[in-house]
């Protein structure tokens, strides 16, 4: 078939399997040769672009961590044994507003008082340097149980585990410990800003 031949589709579909070459070779470079890349089945081209063009925004991103982030856009950041209980709810208040506004969420909070998580999110999870998203209309998600370690799944699956999700633990992991269920001592995560 000659170019002569060729439909509008026809030349499109090319022009796309070009971009699609660049970008996976723009991964590559950015990710030092690093990149990984797979085989999930039949994907539409189309679809495929759009994956890889986020990919490249992503590994584009600048990092930077949440704290810094909440300075730069104005909030005042204060040190929990500086705020009495009152000026800490509000104060939580404002840095969980302020977070969802560059895009970032966070999640399984409820077996936390106020000052335990705004301790949490002082110390240890606003510290994380992250890419920003909120360029690329993606989220980021937190959680003071995200890092995946023991105590993490303990409290996973003491508070926020379904049975259905306690049952399969029990069987992939049958000599780990199943701590009880236990109900959740606060009720926050239900009115936490999520992505809208």
């Amino acid at each position: 078939m000659s170019s002569f031949d060729r439909g509008p589709d026809d030349e499109a579909n090319v022009d796309r399997e070009i971009r699609i070459e660049k970008m996976k070779r723009e991964l590559d470079d950015l990710t030092g040769g690093s990149m990984i890349s797979g085989d999930f089945g039949e994907v539409s081209p189309s679809l495929e672009e759009v994956f890889l063009t986020l990919a490249c925004e992503y590994e584009k991103a600048s990092y930077d961590t949440n704290f810094n982030r909440l300075v730069h856009g104005g909030i005042e950041m204060v040190g929990p044994s500086e705020l009495d209980d009152a000026s800490l709810v509000a104060k939580l208040q404002e840095v969980l507003c302020a977070l969802a506004k560059i895009r970032c969420f966070v999640e399984n909070t409820d077996h936390l008082s106020n000052r335990e998580l705004y301790t949490w999110l002082w110390s240890d999870g606003l510290r994380e340097e992250t890419p920003d998203l909120s360029q690329l209309g993606g989220a980021w998600h937190m959680s003071p149980i995200g890092g995946c370690n023991q105590e993490d799944i303990a409290i996973f699956l003491k508070y926020y585990a379904t049975e259905k999700e306690r049952r399969r633990w029990r069987k992939d992991f049958p000599n780990d410990a199943m701590p009880s269920r236990c109900p959740l001592p606060y009720n926050r995560d239900r009115n936490l800003p999520r992505p809208g």
